[in-house]
């Protein structure tokens, strides 16, 4: 029988799949792949992956952890579609941690958390001790150079998913006060695919 929260979190905000079970405060399995595409296919063998290595079965898992982003745009849909469906069909909670939280969760506050955002641009976020941050920016490089205080980024995050566990367990113990509300993907910059140019074809009745 387990006595300690077990938190699944995972994460495909980035050109990565990436998984962490967590057992109180300790994390007692992981899986990371790094892959540009494939993520829709590859997450859920490996959840399974790393629930079989620590012994664990779907139901005796408490809670999920997702990353939200910011990031790629499909890879956060997989995650956060995956988690809402994991959640309602265990009848256990989602939480949503952004990248951004991630990166900085051993960084001393208040800090500059910065990601590569591409084309010479950042996501951006001011995260302060009493938790009443800054929302997320997108920032030029320029923009962000810029900035007073210390910082944590760009490329500091490496496997997401055991941050993303630890932080989505401190957010269960507060949920008595506030309400956990369901994961939605955080997107900071518009999506890459133009609009098509060609008008939409009518649809006859």
């Amino acid at each position: 029988m387990q006595h300690n929260p077990l938190i699944l979190a995972f994460d495909t905000s980035a050109a990565h799949c990436a998984a962490a079970l967590l057992s109180g405060d300790k994390v007692i399995a992981t899986g990371f792949e790094e892959m540009a595409r494939g993520q829709a296919e590859r997450l859920m063998p490996l959840l399974e992956q790393v629930l079989a290595e620590a012994g664990v079965a779907w139901k005796d898992l408490s809670a999920i952890g997702v990353g939200i982003g910011p990031g790629n745009f499909t890879g956060i849909r997989i995650s956060v579609s995956a988690a809402r469906g994991l959640a309602l069909s265990l009848g256990i909670p989602a939480i949503g941690v952004s990248s951004l939280e991630a990166q900085a969760i051993d960084a001393a506050r208040p800090v500059w958390s910065l990601i590569d955002a591409r084309r010479d641009h950042l996501y951006a976020q001011y995260l302060r001790p009493n938790g009443d941050d800054e929302a997320p920016s997108l920032l030029s490089a320029r923009e962000a150079a810029a900035l007073d205080g210390a910082r944590v980024g760009p490329d500091a995050l490496g496997d997401p998913a055991p941050a993303i566990a630890r932080i989505a367990a401190s957010r269960i113990t507060k949920a008595a006060k506030a309400p956990i509300p369901r994961p939605a993907p955080l997107y900071i910059r518009t999506a890459d695919a133009a609009p098509p140019r060609d008008p939409a074809p009518l649809i006859l009745p």
